[in-house]
């Protein structure tokens, strides 16, 4: 898998709390030249970044970030503003605390009211996995194929561990599971803790093994990072770079 490659399924991400619109803009640059997916930021920066890539680069945000307790309505109304603003692509995140309680339906219900507010935009589903059980992961993963969702998502990042290798087998072989018994095909991206080339080919190994090549484009699969992309991109340039 060469850097293009990589590239190409990678979100762009930059969600720190100290994010300049300079430093947004640049991003946006270079997730262009390169070729990412998308680039994945703040809120409140979509309409301004929208404005300024067009249709160069897909536009990810992310709603009910990071904790997830927000109310229904509350990330609702930020979907809807969200995508109103030129988002292309939603993450949201769920509430963990009602996974925790087994209130399944909640869960269920949340992301399709999110889904129907997305309209034909792509919606990934954050289930922050280092809180999770194995069992909650599988769960998840039938509750997001059934949801109309696009993709499953480890982590926000800012929970630790985020993505890890091991979750990934398991959320992949649950992917796996529903879709034959469905034919209900979701997206699979692991994110945070991804901060070399060779992190990478391991996510990638995995989805290839248990998912198949089908599996392997950026309608399936994303890496959620910014250390992986200012890596490859400081290899390319020949300079450091860093935008986090």
């Amino acid at each position: 898998m060469d850097t293009k490659k990589i590239l190409s399924m990678v979100d762009h991400t930059l969600l720190l709390q100290t994010s300049t619109w300079e430093e947004i803009r640049a991003l946006c640059d270079d997730a262009i030249h390169y070729g990412t997916a998308s680039v994945c930021i703040p809120p409140c920066f979509v309409q301004q970044a929208k404005e300024y890539v067009g249709n160069q680069m897909k536009i990810c945000t992310v709603i009910g970030f990071p904790n997830g307790n927000h109310t229904t309505a509350t990330k609702v109304f930020e979907t809807i503003d969200a995508v109103n603003n030129g988002a292309d692509e939603i993450d949201m995140v769920i509430n963990v605390g009602m996974l925790k309680a087994k209130d399944y339906d909640y869960i269920l219900n949340e992301i399709r009211e999110i889904k129907d507010a997305c309209g034909d935009k792509i919606l990934k589903v954050i289930i922050e996995t280092c809180l999770l059980t194995d069992e909650e992961k599988i769960k998840m993963c039938e509750i997001v194929t059934e949801s109309g969702a696009d993709f499953i998502k480890t982590s926000t990042g800012k929970q630790q561990p985020a993505a890890t290798p091991e979750a990934a087998y398991v959320m992949c072989e649950a992917i796996k599971e529903y879709y034959q018994k469905t034919n209900n095909k979701i997206g699979f991206k692991p994110a945070g803790g991804i901060n070399c080339v060779n992190d990478a080919l391991i996510y990638y190994t995995i989805v290839k093994e248990v998912l198949g090549e089908e599996w392997l484009n950026n309608e399936l699969f994303r890496l959620g990072t910014s250390r992986l992309a200012n890596l490859l991109l400081s290899e390319i340039k020949g300079e450091e770079m860093k935008f986090f």
